[in-house]
């Protein structure tokens, strides 16, 4: 894959630290987390730092133990947990922080992804553009794109599995229901699934 020079480190970066422990492996979100939201602008064209990009230990990139009778290679994500996990096989995961959708945009449902691209294009939807009126009507990939270095896109909805230039907001629901990951993350998961990989999003109503 062609990563621009930022985006191999952020990759080499979050190989170094793939190795997780047991004690990790077995790591839980915080008490609260579904109450967890952020009232987030985008930012396009912000590139954040690598120390920015460092996520708290709960949402690092980390194999864990998953009961699951999915086959290996499925994504399973968690929307109120805020993980993603990628199924490996034998009752393991790897599993990914992520942001999802704000109260009204979060949903479920079984996907398969459609297609893929490396720091792919943003253009806006009207009802992203009618809340944030500032907002670029169209940004090309990069590293200042809130898109990040990859999307994994979602059948035929307008939905995406993507990177995102605001890691700050992993672990929170701000999106219009996409889900986002930190650019290491993103194009780890982008290495690993094909076109055609299955999806399961699921939700759980906060107690």
């Amino acid at each position: 894959m062609r990563w621009s020079i930022l985006g191999a480190l952020a990759v080499a970066a979050a190989f170094a630290g793939g190795a997780a422990s047991e004690a990790q492996a077995q790591a839980r979100p915080p008490a609260g987390l579904n109450s967890m939201l952020l009232d987030v602008q985008e930012e396009p064209g912000r590139v954040p730092s690598p120390d920015e990009e460092q996520l708290d230990p709960t949402f690092r990139r980390q194999p864990v133990y998953f009961r699951t009778n999915e086959p290996p290679g499925t994504i399973v994500i968690h929307t109120d947990e805020r993980f993603l996990y990628l199924v490996l096989g034998d009752n393991r995961a790897m599993r990914y922080g992520i942001g999802v959708g704000r109260d009204g945009f979060q949903w479920s449902g079984l996907q398969k992804i459609s297609r893929k691209a490396e720091w792919p294009d943003w253009t806006p939807p009207p009802e992203m553009i009618q809340r944030q009126p500032y907002l670029p009507r169209f940004m090309a990939g990069g590293p200042g794109n809130p898109m990040g270095a990859a999307a994994l896109y979602l059948g035929q909805t307008v939905y995406r599995i993507h990177g995102t230039n605001q890691p700050q907001t992993i672990g929170y629901a701000v999106s219009s229901g996409c889900f986002r990951l930190v650019n290491s993350d993103v194009a780890d998961l982008y290495s690993r699934v094909p076109v055609g990989t299955k999806v399961i999003i699921r939700q759980t109503p906060a107690l």
